[in-house]
């Protein structure tokens, strides 16, 4: 009995064994046609869950909703402003806590897919990059810079280096399957021609050095050098193709929908529309989908970008900004996923036979040497239906439509057909004890100005605040004689105020005096109003508001941001009178004292 046990106890030590050994040496790998994972094409799909936008609370429900609705891999971008807030201090805590949000996606049994860039456009504060980083001597963004690429690579190996030591990547048995190095590269590196491309060869060269054992991804760049895939981001990718016959189509970015900006419309992309995309992907050869959003969630705190980038970063998502299911999107999209899923081992076999089925309309055939066969049955009329013959059997076409037949036969799904009840969210009042609400009252004549500086002219904004607020009070004084025509009936003066973004708010003498804001797609404005002054001294207090750091755009980080002037006062006896080169105050604010003091206690004044 003591040796039938102990070989009982061998054999179970041998096969557990040999089962760890199996999940270690997971491999992923590529071909012309798909993800392989142990030696299989896969088809995927990937859903877009950013882990700063939600709460920890929020990720396994987030997760689990995803995997219901037919997605394989959760994707992320890695946020680096908000893990390294000052050069060499890390935060991995709370909605920071990277690893968490894997080790959630893995015990979800989903893959993970790491967009380490490290530069994220997303509509992020700054795309991403620290603030501290722009103040790096000799330093240029996203280009052949040293003092970037130094910083690019100490980030991107403390990434990589965490997610080995807590065994995440597949082929240390974890659920990354794919990683990202850059971001939308392409526009910019045409650009920047010879030294554009040299950044992208030693970003691929540097990143295929981490050693991950999983394959690197750069998006929107034709020139990925091997063997770094590049991939699609867009509305539609069905005439995308990879550039090189041996690397497999992928779509990084299905837009779901879209972002909002401060003023703009709530975008909203149908269900048909997008399940229309991916099934044209798909039917032309593509083997990887990712939804950007799947979950798009919220901005919390100073993160939006832009500028004028909302709070909300619901994206019009299957899954909304609170975690609840967006129907019929995540529905239609989930017997999308269920019907191409049924034709995955003929889709990832070889090439399909396309034949033309009319002036509008084709067919994509797929077969497998074990006998499966799917196809994919397109109209292109946006007006029109169309009624075919595929197969000696005749089938109804919607207008702006695919139909699939996992057995070549039968349709089980078409992207115009909705067969999911729509939903819609109302927000109504509580009075329940759960919520508690608290308010508070800040004193003006209590604020610290031991802080303030003073200098002689206009500072730039971010220089000053270092992007510890979004609001800067730039302060000066002029002295009015009482002579004054203006002060005898005449015509009040204008004060105009030249800024490079993106709000201002001015106040005279300690009362609101009138406002003025920029645009996303033009940051820079003018103010221009009448101003009451009295005679002898009058405070000028300029509040200047930031409303998100610039996230696209070449070289943004010498772009500038507040009031550089001229800040100018017209319509006195004398004339004109710049006031941009004399002395001024500045006075960092911070966020509650904005909120609570001008909008809440008293929007008409302002510190005197």
């Amino acid at each position: 009995m003591e040796r039938s046990s102990c070989s009982r106890l061998l054999i179970v030590f041998c096969f557990a064994l040999c089962l760890e050994c199996q999940l270690v040496q997971c491999s992923v790998t590529y071909d012309r046609k798909a993800i392989v994972i142990n030696g299989q094409r896969r088809i995927l799909f990937s859903g877009s869950i950013h882990y700063p936008r939600s709460t920890p609370e929020m990720w396994e429900d987030l997760i689990q909703k995803a995997k219901d609705g037919g997605v394989d891999v959760i994707e992320t971008y890695v946020f680096w402003n908000v893990h390294e807030p000052s050069p060499g201090n890390y935060n991995f805590e709370g909605r920071y806590d990277l690893v968490r949000f894997v080790k959630t996606i893995q015990r979800a049994g989903l893959y993970a897919h790491l967009r380490i860039g490290p530069y994220v456009c997303a509509e992020w504060n700054f795309g991403g990059f620290p603030v501290w980083l722009k103040y790096v001597r000799g330093i240029s963004f996203r280009t052949d810079n040293e003092p970037f690429k130094r910083a690019m690579q100490g980030f991107t190996e403390k990434i990589v280096g965490l997610m080995k030591s807590h065994n995440l990547y597949e082929s240390q048995g974890g659920p990354i399957i794919l990683s990202q190095i850059e971001n939308e590269y392409g526009a910019q590196s045409k650009l920047l021609g010879a030294v554009g491309y040299n950044y992208v060869s030693w970003a691929a060269k540097m990143a295929i050095e981490t050693e991950t054992g999983v394959p690197w991804v750069m998006c929107k760049e034709q020139d990925a050098p091997d063997p770094v895939i590049n991939t699609c981001n867009g509305f539609y990718c069905d005439s995308f193709q990879p550039n090189k016959p041996y690397k497999p189509t992928m779509w990084t970015e299905a837009w779901s929908g879209w972002f909002s900006e401060f003023g703009g419309p709530l975008h909203h992309r149908p269900a048909e529309d997008l399940a229309f995309a991916v099934a044209r992907f798909i039917q032309k050869g593509g083997s990887f989908v990712n939804y950007y959003m799947y979950h798009g969630g919220t901005n919390f705190g100073r993160t939006a970008g832009g500028p004028f980038i909302t709070t909300s970063y619901d994206y019009d998502a299957p899954i909304d900004e609170y975690g609840l299911i967006r129907q019929p999107k995540y529905g239609h999209l989930k017997e999308l996923h269920r019907a191409i899923k049924m034709c995955e081992r003929a889709l990832v076999s070889d090439y399909p036979i396309v034949t033309s089925l009319g002036d509008l309309q084709q067919a994509y055939m797929y077969t497998s040497e074990s006998g499966d066969c799917a196809a994919f049955l397109s109209n292109y009329d946006t007006k029109s239906a169309a009624r075919v013959l595929f197969n000696n059997m005749h089938y109804n076409l919607p207008p702006w439509s695919i139909s699939i037949l996992p057995d070549c036969r039968n349709a089980v799904f078409n992207t115009a057909k909705v067969g999911v009840q729509t939903s819609q969210m109302q927000m109504l009042p509580t009075n329940s004890e759960t919520f508690s609400w608290e308010s508070y009252d800040e004193d003006p004549s209590s604020l610290d100005y031991s802080s303030a500086i003073t200098a002689d002219g206009l500072l730039e904004q971010i220089n000053v605040t270092r992007d510890a607020s979004d609001y800067l009070w730039y302060i000066t004084s002029v002295d009015i004689g009482s002579s004054e025509s203006f002060l005898h009936g005449g015509e009040l003066p204008t004060l105009i105020v030249q800024s490079t973004g993106h709000a201002v708010h001015v106040f005279i003498n300690g009362q609101l005096s009138g406002s003025a804001f920029g645009t996303r797609q033009n940051r820079r404005f003018t103010y221009t109003g009448k101003v009451n002054l009295r005679a002898g001294t009058n405070k000028i207090a300029l509040l200047s508001v930031a409303v998100g750091l610039p996230n696209v755009g070449g070289h943004y980080e010498t772009w500038n941001t507040g009031i550089l002037g001229p800040v100018a006062l017209h319509g006195l006896d004398q004339g004109k009178w710049d006031l941009s080169r004399q002395k001024w105050t500045y006075q960092v604010v911070k966020l509650t004292f904005f909120i609570f003091y001008v909008f809440i206690v008293d929007p008409n004044k302002c510190p005197s």
